[in-house]
């Protein structure tokens, strides 16, 4: 069974920077693809970043481009997100979840199967 556990939130100033990481146990790490999505109370869950198996793709959806980097270490089974730059519209719980093999639709929540339980982002004005 694959198991998914993020770490690394907390409060942190508009400006400041927070690191997420994610660590995956129980599979074969370097076949994922490895998502983060975050949610708000009240609204979908919305896609943040994701990566590809090897590491050599990322992908950014637009309110984070420039702001955020996802990487990877398949030696450790980990896959970090750095935030910078945090707005207040950032505050949201972080999710890191593990794509399906052969799902194509990298920002769909439904192209994911292993969840983590989230740890929480809030960015203070």
């Amino acid at each position: 069974q694959v198991q998914v556990v993020e770490s690394g939130g907390g409060l942190v100033q508009a400006g400041g920077s927070l690191r997420l990481s994610c660590a995956v146990s129980g599979g074969t790490f370097s076949t994922y693809g490895v998502g983060w999505f975050r949610q708000v109370p009240g609204k979908e869950r919305e896609y943040v970043a994701s990566i590809s198996r090897k590491g050599d793709s990322t992908y950014y959806s637009d309110f984070v481009k420039g702001r955020f980097t996802i990487s990877r270490d398949n030696t450790k089974n980990t896959v970090s997100l750095q935030m910078n730059s945090l707005k207040p519209d950032d505050t949201a719980v972080y999710y890191c979840t593990t794509r399906r093999p052969g799902a194509q639709i990298i920002t769909s929540p439904s192209s994911y199967n292993y969840w983590g339980q989230g740890t929480q982002v809030t960015v203070s004005s």
